[in-house]
């Protein structure tokens, strides 16, 4: 089993002594390896369409949470789905920001987050509709339900902007 041949570069030539390490100067941008965290994530689109769901998932959890309910099984569903939601999209905002996805390359992250997406985004809709219209209009159920209607959108949006971006990076690479 061959692997081609191979270079292996020293410091000594064979015409005398070896010349001292070109010295590297470590640069001080947002896409640096050797900063801990990525300060341009927090000021990106993704990075703001990530806070913003979380908001709202934040502020339709509570709504509900602290409104009289009619119908247990339906929010509690809802509770369970936006607490679910809310902790997936902060564990991707996580991920991020301290680049984890660059250290663990095993796990193709951009298909895990568009699965999240996809199935919380789902959940959330179905979660909605059904708080939505079990509310009777009590105003912290119909706020939660709402909220829950922003976070779906906001859902769809960043679902559809990761789709877009990972399928034209993939298919403008291919033809370069």
């Amino acid at each position: 089993m061959s692997h081609g041949a191979r270079v292996i570069r020293t410091g000594v030539s064979s015409g005398g002594p070896a010349a001292p390490p070109p010295v590297t100067v470590a640069s001080s941008s947002a896409g640096s390896d050797a900063e801990l965290m990525d300060g341009g994530y927090f000021r990106s689109c993704a990075g703001m369409l990530k806070v913003a769901q979380m908001i709202s998932l934040l502020i339709g959890f509570i709504s509900v949470n602290n409104s009289p309910w009619t119908d247990y099984s339906a929010y509690s569903f809802f509770q369970i789905v936006t607490m679910c939601d809310l902790v997936m999209i902060l564990f991707f905002y996580i991920l991020h920001i301290f680049r984890v996805y660059r250290k663990l390359t095993c796990v193709s992250w951009p298909l895990a987050e568009f699965l999240h997406y996809l199935i919380g985004t789902i959940l959330l809709l179905i979660g909605s509709i059904v708080a939505a219209a079990k509310s009777y209009n009590i105003t912290g159920l119909v706020a939660g339900a709402t909220f829950g209607f922003l976070a779906t959108i906001l859902c769809v949006i960043s679902m559809w902007s990761s789709y877009k971006v990972s399928c034209i990076t993939q298919s403008t690479s291919k033809y370069r």
